[in-house]
């Protein structure tokens, strides 16, 4: 049996390869914890007096975000927002109300929102309506397009200071390598912890997870009993994105070398910093002339109205 080489009592189950160690669960989950807890602290993402919106899908990270979350800050300051897309054998409700009765254990106010309820659409009915017209859209860009628009917008109408999303380590260096192939500068330098917010209509996201790996929420939510949606949404694999491309290479550098998502994530978070740093008096965003919601420079609409009128639901 091998004893766990942090507190060295208790009989070790995990192998964390980024470090080398072999850990008891106790401390494997106060590793993750004080990780977060350090993260968010380094970049002040999170003011003891600020009110916090928790973008939560149901799934793993979710349930790492919202425990961890309401350990180490206020949770009568913090509310659960779920998303439902509206994807035919993904959006379970039996998930909805597992991650509902977490949320409110932990003492956190909860909301369900659905696309259907925001547009007048199911993901399932814009990707049809999107194949009728012969479009090439990903289901993918209506997805996050669209859960981007609604997370903002609860966040704002609820009076929340920031807007926490479960984006782990894996996700952040892919969009990363995903910006830098694109070279698309705005997108890189936004998604630094400090990045400028552009729009009194836009609340500043914050990623405390942003520092831990996939496999560890993974772990984590086991180890926790969570029971968290597996069900993986049918249009991932219906046609490969770039993201996905860059997946599969970073999964292979990450086996080969252990830790070297950690220490890229890291090294372009100190580079970034100081191009940041020159970037806080941008010009506000314009504002979308349909909608009214802030869009990017040198467009009249967002993203989100121009989707919306290629198939028809302008």
């Amino acid at each position: 049996m091998i004893k766990c080489q942090r507190c060295g009592i208790r009989q070790a189950i995990i192998l964390q390869q980024h470090t080398g160690l072999a850990l008891c669960k106790q401390c494997f989950i106060e590793d993750i914890v004080e990780r977060v807890r350090r993260e968010v602290k380094r970049w002040n993402m999170v003011n003891p007096n600020d009110n916090v919106l928790l973008a939560v899908s149901g799934g793993k990270d979710s349930f790492v975000l919202l425990d961890i979350m309401s350990m180490i800050h206020d949770p009568s300051k913090q509310v659960a927002l779920s998303i439902v897309e509206g994807v035919e054998g993904y959006n379970r409700e039996e998930d909805i109300e597992n991650m509902r009765k977490y949320a409110r254990e932990r003492g956190i106010d909860f909301i369900k929102v659905s696309f259907k309820e925001f547009i007048g659409a199911s993901l399932d009915e814009l990707v049809a309506r999107s194949w009728e017209k012969g479009l090439n859209t990903s289901p993918c860009t209506y997805c996050g397009t669209l859960r981007r628009r609604i997370m903002n917008y609860y966040a704002r109408i609820l009076g929340m200071d920031k807007l926490a999303t479960a984006h782990n380590l894996d996700d952040e260096v892919q969009t990363l390598l995903l910006n830098i192939v694109r070279a698309d500068r705005m997108r890189l330098i936004q998604s630094h912890p400090k990045a400028p917010v552009l729009s009194d209509r836009i609340v500043r996201k914050i990623k405390p997870l942003r520092k831990v790996y996939e496999w560890e929420t993974v772990m984590y939510s086991y180890i926790k009993g969570f029971r968290f949606q597996e069900t993986e949404c049918k249009y991932i694999y219906l046609r490969p994105t770039l993201r996905a491309k860059i997946r599969e290479y970073l999964y292979r550098l990450e086996s080969e070398k252990p830790g070297s998502l950690l220490r890229l994530l890291e090294t372009m978070d100190n580079m970034l910093e100081k191009i940041v740093n020159i970037h806080q008096n941008l010009p506000k965003l314009p504002l979308c002339k349909k909608c009214g919601e802030p869009t990017s420079y040198g467009r009249e609409l967002c993203k989100v109205c121009e989707l919306l009128e290629k198939i028809g639901l302008g």
